[in-house]
């Protein structure tokens, strides 16, 4: 099948009531689109599908008789009256007439129009009359978009060649007011997609740096200059043959990603969703690896988006000031290289990045001339044409450079805004090999929202923010980076904490060696070599201790105290951890997450102070904290007896864990309950929220007699209601009390949005647990993002004392999750103790501390049971989707 004879198909339908034989031909471009995807360019796709709905439409409109009108003309707009049809793309219409339509025209058209949905077309038509069309263009800079491109499909050559001249009249808009417009509306667009192209599932038309951002070059220029082929705009200076030449091939690209996402998707979708990546990606040549073959996909289709947005900034910068004759307001000359013209910098002659060297000096001056806020076209050009020139090596092979390097880094202001011209027109990418291999390297999961290069990027800005005066919001890590000696240390570890991802191994280990090597190479003193290897290979390592172990445990902070070596350590590790969490996505750092940093880094601090006396250390901790609680307490005009009975119930443990004002909380609202309460063996619960006792999030406190399967049913509430638990202390007392502690947080990691709010879930628990049986029908659904995503369940067991056990569990984060494993609990006769619940985008990773009904660690046959009925209890989760 052919292009040709499927348009030659349409000449053989005879009449406009023959649907079958319409719809035959329709269903005929698709099936010619699919099997000639692999085979034609793409351009050959998109130009021959708008060459195939010219001719049915043209067709159809003789077959209405609507030739015969004098004064009627079907025209094409938008991407279609380019000559640009994706396969389900909209087919945009403007039915324009020099007067209002008779009656009877008015019937054909719309019996046109109605046909053209019937056979499921997607049309969007307009019918107006000249006057009308150019009204309404005035007034709207989408209805002026569209006709800038707009050509005659059939009828009235007369009409069209008015509404031409009308649409380009002196009282349309103007080449300043378009360009202003569209400007506006494109910084509008970025603005949805929070200014980055570098989202998990990138709409590859609309976002940053893709298909609309090259139709905006196109259409500024194409309005000023009345050229509607892309050469002829070289010849007016407005782009070099090659900057044309590299447009045609990023649109070429992201041509062929839209276009295999019609076919996958068999509709008009121009987000790449996680359901449609891997068929795409197969279709386009990447393999059927799945996740893997979607990250080369992705890694391709970021390198052209940052190519895309490059050119887009230079074209957009140079038309607003050379074709629209805009001055500059401001000239400083700054060298004999360099001028700042309007804060824009400016290379003074065509030759300034003549070496590796000259361009790591331009980089210097920038950080030396805090003024600077950009960079203009001319030196953008220059800059990218030096890429290009110097691509053959690596800066890093050339000893000057090296030197050069480590003088940015060590240099006060480098990294306010020079660092982000090194990573925003690659040349920390010419510069370093391993740097060049994590560039666009996307990870298919819900936890990361950026490339390797632009987390990192973020990562540093977060380091850079600490050391500024406007750092309000982290004062510790404040005072931790201005009081460094040697500042290049952080920074250095930052750039390579993730400079190993996507090797083989682990990316910190290998990374560890690779900062050696770069430290060696240039010439970096040895112990602040190690140090900085040290950051890397351990990057990870408090936030894993943090977020999955018991930092409340003398073990645990004996351990992680005496991996830090040094309070030196401690402070690099965890300003670094603080900036790694907050540049991995924007919803991951919230208030939990920086409680369990500070207090572990507090304790750390202690036990190191102590000499790694940690219990010590939590000892002092206990009387600490029932000292001021107690102060709390009495102020409030507490029952101190009733106090004192309270606490003689609990455990150390308990102190440990719990701020006084927590402690005051509970203690009060639990000697209230039991003043109401009329026996010992009343089986009602205490249920309470409270939005202030806990930093981290909202607490909800449950005490009372303790029964099965309670903690499972209340996981499942409040996950049947999008709360999510990262923190539950299961204490019972020594008569048989339950005494739990969960720190709630909205699913996104927020805290609870209102009083109200907490007072339902507040209700919803109790009403739960009055009910008799222990099940909750919890009827949230999997959400559609996490269907593609493949996490294998594991759980693993560590003993951690003899009288607990520490369960590890991995899987998908589906909903209904932790009330399965609850019951697993109860069915394997294991008592819950702890539960820190961490949810890494779609996989979850939950520790929990667990004893055996003798109050001991579990044996291996019941780690075994155990482990076999939570897998089983996971089975039953349903697979069902949020649409």
């Amino acid at each position: 099948m052919t292009l040709q004879s499927v348009i030659e198909q349409v000449d053989t339908i005879t009449s406009v009531d023959d649907l079958p034989a319409i719809k035959q031909c329709v269903n005929n471009s698709y099936d010619w689109l699919k099997t000639s995807f692999d085979t034609i360019p793409v351009n050959q796709l998109v130009t021959g599908r708008a060459q195939f709905v010219d001719a049915l439409l043209c067709h159809l409109w003789e077959l209405f008789g609507l030739t015969s009108e004098q004064e009627l003309a079907l025209c094409a707009v938008g991407g279609y009256g380019r000559g640009h049809l994706q396969p389900y793309s909209d087919i945009d219409l403007l039915i324009v007439s020099k007067k209002p339509l008779p009656q009877d025209a008015q019937e054909k058209v719309g019996q046109f129009i109605t046909l053209l949905w019937d056979i499921k077309l997607d049309v969007g038509q307009s019918v107006r009359t000249i006057k009308e069309t150019v009204k309404l263009a005035k007034e709207d800079i989408s209805i002026a978009t569209n006709l800038v491109e707009s050509r005659l499909l059939c009828g009235s050559e007369a009409v069209f060649e008015k509404l031409w001249e009308e649409v380009n009249g002196r009282n349309t808009w103007t080449s300043k007011a378009f360009f202003a417009a569209k400007y506006d509306e494109q910084q509008a667009r970025h603005a949805k997609f929070n200014g980055t192209a570098y989202n998990l599932e990138p709409n590859v038309k609309e976002n940053p740096g893709c298909l609309r951002d090259i139709q905006s070059i196109g259409w500024v220029a194409k309005k000023h200059f009345k050229e509607y082929d892309g050469w002829n705009l070289v010849g007016h200076g407005y782009f070099t043959e090659q900057e044309h030449s590299e447009l045609i091939t990023c649109r070429m690209h992201l041509w062929k990603i839209r276009c295999a996402l019609h076919l996958v998707a068999g509709r008009s979708e121009n987000r790449l969703l996680f359901d449609y990546q891997p068929d795409v990606a197969a279709m386009l040549g990447y393999g059927d690896e799945g996740k893997r073959s979607v990250e080369k996909m992705m890694r391709d289709f970021f390198r052209v988006v940052r190519r895309v947005s490059e050119l887009n900034r230079m074209l957009l910068q140079r038309f607003s000031y050379d074709m629209l004759n805009q001055s500059v307001q401001h000239t400083l000359h700054i060298n004999d290289e360099f001028s700042l013209l309007d804060n824009m910098i400016s290379p003074r002659h065509d030759n300034v990045f003549n070496s590796p060297e000259a361009i790591l000096d331009f980089l210097m001056l920038i950080a030396n001339t805090p003024e600077v806020k950009g960079l203009d076209t001319d030196c953008i050009r220059q800059l990218r044409d030096a890429h290009r020139a110097f691509e053959t090596e690596y800066f890093v092979e050339r000893e000057a450079c090296r030197d050069k390097l480590i003088a940015l880094f060590r240099h006060p202001k480098f990294f306010d805004f020079a660092w982000d011209i090194m990573h925003q027109y690659g040349i920390l990418q010419a510069y370093l090999p391993q740097w060049d291999a994590i560039v666009g390297m996307m990870q298919f999961d819900l936890f990361h929202a950026y490339t390797v290069d632009e987390h990192t990027h973020r990562l540093v800005k977060h380091v850079n923010h600490y050391f500024s005066k406007e750092n309000k919001a982290f004062p510790r890590c404040g005072r931790i980076c201005r009081n460094l000696d040697k500042p290049e240390i952080l920074y250095i570890a930052a750039i390579f904490h993730d400079i190993a991802k996507g090797r083989n191994g682990d990316h910190s280990t290998l990374g560890a060696q690779d900062v050696l090597d770069f430290c060696e190479l240039h010439k970096i003193p040895s112990d602040d070599a190690h140090l900085i290897s040290w950051l890397v290979e351990n990057h990870l390592l408090m936030s894993v201790v943090a977020q999955r172990r018991d930092i409340y445990d003398p073990d645990v902070i004996n351990e992680f105290a005496g991996a830090m070596r040094s309070h030196t350590h401690l402070n690099l590790l965890y300003t670094l951890t603080l900036a790694d969490i907050r540049a991995t996505n924007d919803n991951l750092w919230n208030d939990w997450k920086a409680s369990l940093l500070r207090e572990l880094y507090l304790m750390t601090q202690k036990a190191l102070d102590n000499g790694l006396q940690c219990q010590v250390t939590l000892n002092e901790r206990v009387e600490t904290h029932k000292q001021l609680a107690k102060q709390a307490l009495s102020e409030q005009g507490a029952d101190m007896d009733a106090v004192n009975m309270l606490w003689a119930r609990l455990d150390d443990d308990y102190f440990v864990r719990f701020k006084p004002a927590q402690i005051a909380w509970h203690t009060q609202e639990i000697i209230n309950a039991q003043a109401d309460w009329m026996s010992a063996d009343d089986t009602r619960l205490l249920v309470r929220a409270n939005d202030g006792s806990a930093k981290g999030g909202t607490e909800i406190l449950i005490y009372g007699k303790d029964r099965k399967a309670l903690f499972a049913q209340v996981a499942s509430v409040l996950d049947s209601r999008n709360c999510s638990i990262h923190d539950a202390h299961i204490t019972v007392t020594r008569d048989g009390y339950v005494f739990d502690s969960l720190l709630v947080l909205e699913n996104d990691g927020s805290r609870l949005s209102s009083e109200s709010r907490i007072k339902t879930l507040e209700k919803a628990i109790y009403e739960q647990l009055e009910k008799p049986g222990r099940a909750h029908d919890n009827k949230r659904k999997l959400p559609r993002q996490m269907r593609q995503l493949d996490v294998p369940t594991k759980v693993r067991f560590f003993t951690v004392g003899d009288d607990a056990t520490l369960v590890e569990l991995e899987a998908l984060d589906a909903p209904g999750i932790l009330a399965k494993v609850g019951h697993a609990f109860v069915d394997c006769q294991v008592t819950l103790k702890l539960a820190k619940i961490a949810t890494i985008g779609e996989r979850a990773e939950d520790i929990f501390i667990v004893s055996n009904d003798a109050g001991k660690a579990l044996t291996q046959e019941q780690q075994v049971a155990l482990k076999k009925q939570i897998l089983f209890k996971l089975d039953q989760l349903e697979d069902i989707t949020i649409p």
